[in-house]
């Protein structure tokens, strides 16, 4: 018997048509990937599931029986648990009262705080975590260590069909088997997952089978093992796609980033390296190494103890550090938590593309909106953000168009310096090919690049040299050529005494 059944489902936002008639079975204990590109509408689908919205037309089946949620609560009654990509969790409690929110242990009536806090654990252990501690605000932990959060709430709620929107998006790989293995754990007690990630290896490692969703319209289904990842992306994007990283000359200038000695405590403990315009360099390391910490520093977003930071050989303040500051400076910065820092999400997409240099539709200190927008507008098309208008609202975009947004804010302000932490997070191939060919095309304008990922296959193919962050030390900067993903992983973990004197010119 199928777990869930999904027959014609539609659903549409005004003129806005997100699901186009999407049919999808899941069987009793699989995992079942959902692919597709940015705004095909798999989140929507995620959401029709889960009860967060009705839709307009189809039909849907529980183990044989009509499916048809009021409510998220009906939809979790029912046995449904959404993890999802934009996490979903209230900053002010704390980690056990996040992760069993609307199931708490109580006694006469009132919350068994011990019992909240042991369940807590036996969930939390899955992961091993340090920073994870059930008496921990959830607003104090890092985008990775909230998403662990998440994927412990699904747990502990022991759901029969857990949908889970990119979980692996901000998890390093040790907590990414973790999480495989928990997976495996739950299909074979006879859990369902609906599996939804743009990474094609993940899919080909966890999941059965899988369906590909198209504008809004399911184009495929079959099973992943006698599927090429050719012919997913293929399928995905409506045509063959070419080479995923652009070929580049390895051509640099002068120094235009100085960094020496870099402290801001307690996870950045010392990181010195020179930064050349026209190149790409990369920044590996696990999470809590020190890596986020680092961009944020020389960007002004926290305070250094220590080191000195240079641009264009000109020593730049410590104490007066501020992202204004650095704007004025030269520098931009992508986020990598796009709803914290990243956007100002009940904002236009045009105001969060102009933001950093409004000036350039100004006159007198008034905005000129008809100039904003043209400007915006250039970029959207330039991007292929979907969207019915620069004045829509930033928030109604799915996280893929957001991070493309923050990719057209860099582009406006026309920086000097990028400083890009996770610049592809939670976007589909054809827009990751779509970023990776700006980034490239910045580095040919001579503007430099420092980026900050967690996927090897992105540090390999797009810079020019790199370096590792391991317990808030950064290693030797040296040419991409002179590194493994072993070294890597080795440097990382710190196997390896590669912290010795930093060889700025390797």
């Amino acid at each position: 018997m199928l777990a869930l059944k999904l027959s014609q489902i539609h659903k549409s936002f005004g003129p806005t048509v997100a699901l186009d008639g999407v049919d999808l079975e899941l069987r009793r204990g699989e995992v079942h990937a959902l692919i597709g590109e940015n705004g095909a509408g798999k989140s929507t689908l995620m959401n029709v599931i889960a009860g967060s919205l009705r839709p307009d037309a189809g039909t849907m089946e529980m183990q044989g029986q009509v499916y048809s949620p009021s409510n998220p609560l009906d939809a979790r009654t029912h046995g449904i648990a959404l993890i999802h990509q934009e996490l979903s969790l209230c900053p002010h409690l704390n980690v056990a009262e996040n992760v069993l929110m609307g199931i708490e242990p109580s006694r006469m009536g009132w919350l068994d705080r011990d019992q909240l806090i042991a369940k807590t654990n036996d969930v939390l252990k899955t992961f091993h975590h340090p920073d994870i501690r059930p008496e921990k605000r959830v607003g104090d932990l890092s985008v990775a260590a909230r998403q662990i959060v998440e994927i412990s709430r699904a747990i502990a709620a022991r759901a029969r069909i857990i949908l889970m929107d990119e979980p692996t998006s901000s998890l390093q790989r040790d907590d990414v088997e973790h999480l495989f293995k928990l997976i495996r754990k739950l299909i074979a007690e006879g859990i369902s997952v609906i599996y939804i990630s743009h990474f094609l290896e993940e899919v080909r490692q966890i999941s059965d089978r899988f369906t590909v969703l198209r504008d809004g319209r399911s184009v495929a289904t079959g099973d992943i093992s006698t599927t090429t990842d050719d012919e997913l992306i293929a399928k995905m994007v409506g045509r063959a796609q070419q080479s995923l990283f652009p070929v580049r000359p390895a051509t640099t200038g002068e120094t235009i980033l100085d960094v020496r000695n870099l402290a801001s405590p307690p996870l950045l403990k010392n990181a010195s390296f020179e930064l050349r315009r026209g190149e790409i360099l990369g920044i590996a390391g696990l999470m809590g190494s020190g890596r986020t910490p680092l961009l944020r520093a020389i960007f002004g977003l926290e305070q250094p103890e220590s080191g000195t930071i240079e641009v264009n050989k000109r020593s730049l303040s410590n104490r007066r550090s501020t992202p204004a500051m650095r704007l004025i400076e030269g520098l931009g910065y992508l986020s990598e938590d796009r709803k914290g820092d990243g956007l100002t999400l009940n904002q236009s997409i045009a105001d969060n593309v102009t933001v950093t240099r409004f000036d350039s539709c100004s006159r007198w200190g008034w905005l000129d909106l008809s100039a904003q927008r043209k400007q915006a507008e250039k970029l959207v098309n330039a991007l292929k953000i979907r969207t019915h208008g620069v004045q829509q609202e930033t928030g109604a975009l799915s996280g893929g168009n957001q991070q493309k947004v923050i990719v057209a804010r860099l582009l406006h302000q026309d920086a000097d310096v990028l400083l890009l932490d996770e610049p592809t997070r939670g976007i589909d191939i054809g827009s990751k090919a779509q970023v990776y060919e700006i980034i490239a095309a910045c580095a040919a304008q001579n503007k430099a690049v420092l980026m900050v990922s967690s996927y090897l296959p992105e540090l390999f193919g797009m810079c020019d040299r790199l370096a590792v962050m391991s317990r808030g030390k950064l290693s030797q900067v040296k040419p991409i050529g002179e590194w493994t993903p072993e070294l890597v992983l080795q440097a990382a973990i710190g196997a390896a005494d590669l912290h010795g004197d930093t060889d700025l010119h390797g």
